[in-house]
């Protein structure tokens, strides 16, 4: 063999030991860092056994029956899988009401009864967008709910763009004749969900600004935190004095193509279509069931979840999840025989999506009686764990809170200052003075989810679901059972 041929061979002999080298050690990290997932997974399991253990008898009992029982998640099962999708005022809506009235009769609830009321109906039957120019491009779109429909064959023009809502207010009336709008405009993840509001503002009023100024139509990067290529639907309104002109939402993926093609100097144009139908007045409702009070039957703790959904998803995290979580937890006060002082009802409010139409009606229905409802809360955020108790307006509500807050610790929560509303369809009963609190779960990954064809059963996870139920029962008992009335008198 030449000198050359042995240098060769030599380089590879050293290049495979190198290669096989590397291969080991990989392996050795790939299996530690395995194994410390399968020890973080362990160890998770250990620390919510431990934090679903209380001091309080009582507590502990109610707690052990939501971990090992699945109430909430079997529930929120039921409902999606059984139902599915329950748009407002739709058959799938009433056959939900249905459901939760078979539902509280099979758990063994009293007072079951149904409260109907009138909304005006939407409904959706296609939809699809693509880009014309300058090349042939399928965009994912979806209706906003209520918006009006494209004419037949749609709408096909040029888009104009705006980087936020901000930029569309700032713009002067007129200017956009014969243009499609394209509102962009990123949601920020939190916790919290407070990046909600301010991106749900194109979403609510982005139809109204562009008709100001002539637009034909309007498309908007979703309402959302997600990167899939499913857009975000929920409700848009009009004003009455401005043209109603079609709005929908492009799914973050397609609303970054939009962005890049604009920041490269392109002029774009899209063609919209949009095949929706205003239905007139049709019938929801709001279902509800009691576990009556032991002492005083006349004071109400009401627990709530909106029972509607959107129709692209099966409702699972919004909020199929509240359904089960409240439901779940006043039937864990009863299979612990605990009797209750205060009547706890629960309510599953109709309509929620289209404007709290069930909150409202329930608010109004019961007027008269307001002054007996002590305390109001909706579980109405998916199914993240919880980590917060926030209290409502009154000085004694925040006193009373804040003095009831380190019986949850063993679940996680402490109490978090500020004021809360106690939930979207508990508003209307705030603004009349039930006094409310609110339990705050973690919300950071809920609007990947929310309003799309991804929100669905197989996101939940029946741990946190069960920590949920646990909050639930443990808080609403204590309530039950409280000195106080929770106003400032």
């Amino acid at each position: 063999m030449s000198e050359k041929n042995t240098q060769l061979l030599k380089i590879l002999i050293g290049f495979i030991v190198v290669m096989l080298a590397m291969i080991i050690y990989l392996g050795t990290v790939i299996g530690k860092n395995l194994s410390n997932k399968h020890k973080d997974q362990a160890n998770l399991g250990e620390i919510a056994a431990k934090t679903m253990t209380s001091e309080d008898p009582v507590l502990a009992k109610l707690a052990q029956l939501a971990q090992s029982n699945g109430y909430g998640y079997e529930i929120t099962r039921s409902l999606t899988t059984e139902i599915g999708a329950r748009l407002a005022g739709s058959r799938e809506e009433a056959l939900a009401r249905d459901w939760a009235t078979e539902k509280f009769k099979a758990l063994g609830f009293e007072n079951i009864k149904t409260e109907t009321f009138s909304i005006d109906g939407w409904a959706r039957d296609a939809e699809s967008a693509h880009i014309t120019l300058p090349s042939y491009q399928q965009l994912y779109v979806t209706a906003l709910g209520g918006s009006v429909a494209t004419p037949a064959g749609g709408i096909e023009a040029p888009l104009a763009y705006f980087p936020d809502f901000a930029a569309l207010q700032n713009a002067p009336e007129g200017g956009l004749e014969g243009k499609i709008v394209y509102i962009s405009g990123l949601m920020k993840k939190a916790r919290d969900g407070s990046g909600y509001g301010p991106a749900n503002q194109k979403r609510r009023t982005g139809a109204t600004e562009a008709a100001k100024r002539g637009a034909l139509a309007v498309i908007i990067r979703s309402v959302g935190t997600d990167s899939h290529r499913f857009p975000h639907t929920g409700q848009m309104n009009y004003d009455l004095d401005t043209p109603k002109i079609p709005i929908g939402a492009v799914s973050a993926p397609d609303a970054d193509q939009l962005d890049r093609l604009f920041a490269s100097g392109h002029e774009v144009s899209i063609n919209l279509q949009l095949a929706t139908r205003a239905l007139g007045s049709i019938t929801s409702g709001n279902v509800m069931a009691e576990i009556v009070g032991s002492e005083k039957p006349e004071e109400i703790i009401l627990i709530g979840a909106h029972l509607d959904s959107w129709d692209i998803g099966t409702g699972a995290v919004d909020d199929g999840a509240g359904v089960g979580i409240v439901m779940g937890a006043a039937k864990a006060i009863m299979d612990a025989g605990l009797k209750p002082k205060r009547t706890i009802r629960v309510v599953l409010f109709g309509a929620e999506e289209v404007g709290l139409k069930g909150g409202f009606a329930y608010a109004e229905k019961h007027k008269d009686n307001l002054v007996n409802h002590i305390m109001a809360t909706e579980s109405d955020f998916g199914a993240g764990r919880i980590y917060g108790l926030q209290a409502g307006k009154s000085a004694e509500n925040k006193k009373v809170v804040q003095e009831l807050a380190p019986a949850l610790a063993f679940l996680g929560i402490e109490f978090i200052e500020g004021e809360s509303t106690g939930g979207p369809d508990i508003t209307p009963l705030y603004a009349q003075g039930v006094q409310t609190l609110r339990l705050a779960q973690d919300g950071y990954d809920y609007f990947d989810l929310h309003h799309t064809p991804d929100d669905t059963f197989d996101k939940i996870d029946p741990d946190a679901m069960a920590q949920n139920v646990a909050a639930y029962a443990a808080l609403v008992w204590m309530l039950s059972e409280a000195d106080s009335n929770f106003k400032d008198e």
